[in-house]
């Protein structure tokens, strides 16, 4: 766990300065009460780089990935929220999450383009509304996560709360035991 002084490092954004920080359709979605947005140096911007800079443990660090799925004849994408120190079982607890019939990772351009963010920066909040956004249970477990914010200049700090409590958030088993 870290202490008190790990968040006095951080490089907190001023709430008056989000709106010229964060991408419009996160800021949009964000909830305002217990959400923390920190910029981060871009060399930073990857899990365990930001990991070992910042001192928080990959198991505090959650992840979306973008996936492309096909159901009932039609292709769709999800956000799929995990903790970084665990894997996704991807064909067998997403698809069945997802009731997909195939399932794929979604290209680096297409995740980029159809989010509005940037790779290495995309997080659950500000996703086109027809996407499904499955956080794994694991992370909801957690005290306190740090997830994407859009770019991968800033980083957002919350309790697991904030998304159990966000209408859009599914939560599901989705990885594998920790080896």
């Amino acid at each position: 766990m870290h202490s008190h002084e790990a968040l006095k490092q951080l490089d907190v954004v001023p709430a008056g300065e989000l709106a010229t920080s964060l991408p419009a359709p996160v800021l949009a979605q964000l909830p305002r009460q217990g959400v923390t947005v920190f910029s981060v140096t871009d060399d930073a911007s990857d899990t365990a780089a930001f990991s070992a800079r910042y001192g928080f443990g990959l198991e505090d660090c959650a992840n979306t990935i973008v996936v492309r799925y096909k159901k009932d004849g039609g292709e769709h994408y999800a956000a799929l929220v995990s903790l970084g120190s665990l894997r996704l079982d991807i064909n067998g607890a997403v698809k069945a999450a997802l009731g997909a019939q195939r399932l794929s990772f979604a290209k680096r351009e297409v995740a980029v383009e159809l989010s509005g963010m940037e790779f290495g920066g995309i997080t659950a909040f500000g996703l086109p509304d027809d996407w499904r956004i499955l956080v794994d249970a694991a992370v909801i477990e957690r005290a306190q996560i740090v997830m994407g914010a859009g770019i991968r200049a800033a980083k957002l700090l919350l309790a697991p709360d904030v998304l159990r409590q966000w209408p859009r958030c599914e939560i599901a088993e989705m990885t594998l035991p920790a080896e």
